[in-house]
């Protein structure tokens, strides 16, 4: 279990962040965003690794953990979501900084790095996050990411949210795999004992619940309709690494063809073998990854 110390952050927005923040000040930033259903934890393997080169900050994102939970859906929107990383920068006093993120940390990283490249942003370093218009498009036109995202579909059903607020996520996540669990014991008693607050699992779910993106049903037609909403985004500049476990349950090697015409200074390394929580399930791999595009673009 990690035991990294976190500090209170408080946004200009009002919301408050848990946060790790560790390594030297005058070192390169790197803020780290995790997905669901995780937390700061996610990057344990790696802020452990890195911040002794770089100052390293991972926030329990908003509706996590201790962090700020609003209610309803409406405060969980992407903008409101990528907003927060920018500003819990401008509460640390950082500039500029590099964006890295896992899953739904990750989605939040594309549009962090697509907002500020150039200006706020250096680099971005990407785990197992899809392109959003890859994404996007794959979820209309092939059955098999189709099948895969289904359980997206679930997560914006409402109509058990009583039973989540008693008895917390895992009523959900259970047998799903989309909550795998460390072999560590106490990393896994963390992760369980945080999904056991019905009021945060709630509010992690509100994330697929305010996001524009379109889940068809799996019957539905295989082709894009002409009103399908496929998000219309700026090419990525800055250099970026994507590192994609190749055995995901939720995200189809396909997402990462086509890559290169989204993002001019792509760096992709694939790891064969490796499930969705690569961060944690191949840390050494990970590493290696980051240390050698690190090397590269410092």
């Amino acid at each position: 279990m990690t035991g990294f110390a976190q500090t209170r952050v408080a946004l200009g927005n009002g919301i408050e962040l848990d946060c790790v923040d560790e390594g030297p000040r005058d070192a390169p930033v790197l803020i780290f965003l995790h997905g669901f259903p995780e937390s700061h934890r996610t990057w344990r393997h790696q802020v452990a690794h890195l911040r002794d080169r770089y100052r390293c900050i991972a926030p329990d994102q908003r509706g996590y953990r201790g962090s700020s939970k609003p209610e309803g859906a409406e405060h969980y929107t992407p903008d409101k979501l990528i907003g927060d990383v920018f500003l819990l920068a401008d509460a640390l006093g950082i500039e500029r900084f590099s964006i890295v993120g896992h899953d739904w940390g990750g989605a939040l990283a594309w549009g962090v790095a697509m907002r500020g490249q150039g200006e706020r942003v250096d680099r971005a370093i990407l785990a197992n996050a899809a392109h959003p218009v890859l994404y996007s498009k794959l979820l209309w036109t092939d059955a098999h990411q189709r099948a895969m995202g289904q359980y997206m579909r679930l997560y914006r059903d409402t109509s058990r949210d009583a039973e989540i607020r008693e008895k917390g996520l895992s009523v959900l996540l259970d047998g799903s795999g989309n909550g795998a669990l460390p072999d560590d014991p106490d990393e896994r008693a963390a992760v369980l004992s945080d999904w056991s607050d019905g009021e945060a699992a709630i509010a992690m779910l509100n994330w697929y619940r305010a996001t524009p993106l379109s889940v068809p049903p799996p019957d539905a037609p295989l082709e894009i309709p002409p009103d399908a909403k496929i998000p219309r985004v700026p090419k990525l500049t800055i250099p970026t690494l994507v590192v994609w476990a190749m055995d995901d349950h939720a995200l189809s090697p396909k997402l990462i063809e086509g890559l290169d015409e989204h993002v001019a200074d792509l760096t992709l390394v694939k790891i064969p073998g490796c499930g969705h929580f690569l961060t944690w399930q191949a840390p050494d791999r990970v590493n290696s990854a980051i240390d050698d595009f690190l090397a590269r673009t410092d």
